[in-house]
């Protein structure tokens, strides 16, 4: 039987594959984690001297009792704020989660560590990974249950709110500073009892997956130090041209009008808002500081250009060119990559998922790649979470990995 958007939309929202303010005075200084949103928490501000920190180097931490599944029947978990850089290099703060089993590792050698980008896909802070885990977001909830098999095998696992504090959907670079500056945070947490000599990997859907993609594309470059064992991404929106110009008009047109929202934020350059008619002024305001429900509801069906003075925003040259800049592709991942990917992907189109693969093995890459002949977006993930699971067990492990290049 044929699945309407609607059910597909509630789907996607269970499976947690896409998701994980208003202003008020500040909180005091002692607030209990998840119990106001990150805009009003002192906890997320960056100081004064945010700058005079290294990339990686920790702010502050403290420990949360996790509200989303059952992780804090399982693990100890803390939040820990750390000095990242937006894509312009310029410093700012950023929030990982820690969840570490409590029970004691019985494995080989040190715990591993998985950096899991759980998929936010939003505009708004109080829809980031660590208010929602904190909090227990449905959202959350549901990235909880994706790391949850990771966690039962006693690994350790870290989520990043790696769109920021500007909450920048499809920033590609921003995403994999905050990736691999989390890690470094975390190597040097000592309360998580992490030792030096545990390996470390990426795994991340969708959203998530974009995140790891740009983690691993620029873990060479901006973080050598950072040694990967594995990455495993599926259904990545390797190329926002591309992407949005597949979901332009249709049912999930509201990931569109988030992306734009956010990489104008991020990219002022574009200068979004001189191509916007006076409607166009408006979306882009009803769609600031949103989830992705309501982004999806609101913005289901509409095209860009409705919204726009000229006839196609994307071929604009300022705007493509910022577009490129956030396409994954142009430098080959150091470590090996499982990447599956729906044939039948109505959200994410499979053929840029293809075209970022290619251009990765033509630079020397290895890739692990799997694509299934039917399966919707959300589901894909359900599918192959074991398989994406025994990748990172074989990664850990040292086995060879397979090479599809």
């Amino acid at each position: 039987m044929k699945r309407s958007p609607f059910r597909a939309a509630a789907t996607l929202a269970a499976a947690g594959a896409l998701a994980v303010a208003a202003l008020a005075a500040p909180a005091a200084a002692d607030t209990v984690p998840g119990s106001v949103p990150p805009d009003q928490d002192p906890f997320y501000k960056a100081p004064a001297n945010i700058g005079s920190y290294a990339p990686g180097a920790i702010v502050a931490s403290r420990a949360f009792t996790p509200k989303a599944g059952n992780v804090a029947d399982t693990a100890t978990a803390w939040q820990v704020s750390y000095r990242t850089n937006d894509s312009h290099g310029t410093p700012e703060l950023a929030v990982t989660s820690v969840l570490v089993p409590k029970a004691a590792w019985t494995g080989s050698g040190a715990r591993p560590v998985v950096s899991v980008q759980a998929a936010e896909d939003s505009t708004g802070t109080q829809c980031a990974p660590s208010y929602g885990l904190a909090s227990g977001d449905l959202f959350a909830s549901s990235a909880a249950l994706y790391a949850g098999p990771m966690l039962s095998k006693g690994w350790a696992v870290v989520m990043p709110d790696f769109e920021g504090p500007k909450s920048v959907f499809m920033g590609g670079p921003q995403a994999g500073h905050a990736v691999l500056d989390g890690i470094r945070a975390v190597q040097h947490f000592a309360e998580a009892g992490l030792p030096a000599s545990a390996k470390w990997a990426l795994a991340g859907y969708s959203g998530g997956a974009q995140a790891t993609g740009w983690a691993a594309e620029l873990q060479p470059s901006y973080a050598p130090e950072v040694k990967l064992a594995g990455a495993s991404m599926g259904g990545i929106p390797a190329d926002p041209e591309a992407v949005a110009r597949s979901l332009d008009g249709g049912f999930f047109s509201g990931f569109e009008a988030a992306a734009a929202v956010s990489l104008g934020t991020e990219y002022p350059e574009m200068d979004i808002g001189s191509l916007m008619n006076d409607q166009g002024k408006q979306a882009m305001q009803d769609a600031t500081g949103k989830c992705l429900t309501d982004l999806l509801t609101s913005f289901a069906f509409k095209k860009l250009a409705d919204y726009s003075t000229v006839p196609d925003p994307l071929a604009v040259p300022r705007v493509r060119a910022v577009l490129k800049a956030n396409t994954l592709g142009s430098a080959a991942p150091a470590v090996p990559v499982f990447d599956f990917h729906a044939n039948t992907d109505e959200i994410v189109p499979v053929g840029q998922d293809d075209a970022m693969v290619k251009a990765w093995c033509s630079r020397g890459a290895t890739v692990h790649v799997v694509r299934d002949a039917v399966g919707e977006h959300a589901l894909e993930m359900v599918v192959r979470q074991n398989d994406s699971v025994n990748f990172l067990d074989d990664r850990f492990a040292g086995k060879p990995p397979v090479n599809d290049c």
